[in-house]
């Protein structure tokens, strides 16, 4: 297992999915690659029609979303682990799955939180999502 994939929203509970990839790549001498989907841009920010103060908050998120990531990154460089972040936008099954083939990924981590019945009506469940779309093992870890 070279390439292991870790999928985190940085919402406050990554550390234990990066704790978990990291004693995967202990055992198994991987990089760890982290992942975050950043929310795709709203439609019109990107045309000159959109206000300034949204464009220039979206690039501060994106700023800091990615400042984040490389603290995570520098954590596990500097316990001896090969690691590197990834920011990207887009629809988050369809892109955690184009870097997992595009990064060779042997191995998918990400995280599980119990959600109500109406929210999981409303939005569904990224687990659940990436479980049946993915042709690489998937290791789902509870969080709370």
């Amino acid at each position: 297992m070279k390439n292991i994939l870790v999928a985190i929203d940085l919402k406050g509970n990554d550390q234990v999915l990066i704790d978990k990839a990291t004693s995967f790549a202990e055992k198994f001498n991987s990089k760890v690659w982290i992942i975050h989907i950043a929310a795709p841009d709203p439609d019109f920010v990107g045309f000159s029609v959109g206000p300034q103060y949204i464009r220039d908050s979206r690039a501060s998120e994106l700023k800091q979303e990615h400042r984040q990531l490389e603290r995570f990154s520098e954590a596990l460089e500097k316990q001896g682990i090969a690691s590197e972040g990834l920011l990207v936008q887009g629809a988050t099954i369809e892109m955690i799955l184009k870097e997992a083939e595009k990064l060779k990924i042997d191995l998918i981590i990400s995280g599980y939180q119990d959600h109500g019945f109406f929210y999981k009506a409303l939005y569904g469940s990224v687990s659940n999502s990436l479980i049946k779309a993915s042709k690489i093992p998937v290791l789902i870890v509870p969080i709370d």
